[in-house]
């Protein structure tokens, strides 16, 4: 009756916290509020993780919170907490009926909903769907996005390229997608003396600090291209002008899937 009456679909009452550290924590902590606050008990919600050996040697605080723990291998995150593969799997096995993702770790792999969503139960993605999350996650796809919906962008290696935005659906053509890359230190040359210096060298996929160098000269940039692309290996590499003054704006949009 509370789904049906607020214009859902589907019960949700097993999830999977598909990340680790303070994310889960946070993430169990929201979730047992709600519950107490919307139903005064905490019977409503079965909460489940992934656990490494790590994690329970460390007997992190996350794992305590849940109900019930998976454990998955241990080592770098793309063998557990990153691994779309795994984390689908761990979904089935305990008969999640929806995944939570976290930020970092896969919570930006549009792999992830799709492959939930193709399951026999179809598990529920909570976060966006694919096709916008691949969108604006990538870099350079986004910037091509914003300058064909007329947003002004700075001058980078993609200025003037042009997609359909009506009929693209999000969805760049290869080749156009292709056009805005730098595929050599000589292209990238050309490029940045194009845009004109300062510029700064990108991995599309990098984020954190990595996959980021800043040039002011042609051989700035053949000093910095191989570090950029060593450090997101198969990124896509771009160029755009440095903005000095500029500072870090952002808008955060919350909605569902009924238009809410």
């Amino acid at each position: 009756n509370y789904v049906l009456s607020r214009g859902g679909t589907r019960l949700i009452r097993k999830i999977l916290i598909a990340n680790n550290g303070l994310g889960a924590v946070k993430a169990i902590r929201s979730l047992r509020l709600w519950e107490y606050e919307t139903f005064r008990t905490h019977d409503i919600l079965h909460i489940v993780c992934m656990a490494t050996e790590d994690d329970l040697k460390a007997n992190a605080e996350y794992i305590r919170l849940a109900d019930e723990f998976v454990t998955v291998e241990s080592g770098s995150n793309r063998n557990n907490y990153a691994n779309v593969d795994l984390i689908v799997k761990v979904a089935r096995r305990c008969e999640a009926d929806a995944v939570w993702p976290g930020w970092g770790h896969a919570s930006e792999k549009p792999e992830l909903p799709t492959a939930l969503s193709e399951t026999p139960s179809g598990i529920r993605f909570l976060g966006p769907p694919a096709a916008p999350m691949a969108a604006l996650g990538d870099k350079i796809g986004s910037t091509i996005i914003a300058q064909a919906a007329g947003v002004p962008t700075i001058p980078w290696s993609g200025t003037g390229v042009a997609v359909d935005f009506a009929s693209c659906n999000g969805i760049i053509p290869p080749d156009v997608y292709d056009s805005a890359c730098l595929h050599s230190v000589d292209q990238a040359v050309e490029a940045c003396n194009r845009i004109g210096y300062p510029v700064m060298l990108k991995a599309s996929w990098g984020g954190g600090g990595k996959g980021i160098r800043k040039a002011a000269s042609d051989e700035e940039v053949r000093a910095v291209f191989g570090a950029v692309k060593g450090e997101v290996p198969g990124s896509p590499i771009f160029a755009m002008k440095l903005a000095p003054p500029s500072r870090h704006l952002e808008v955060q949009l919350l909605a569902d899937a009924h238009g809410n």
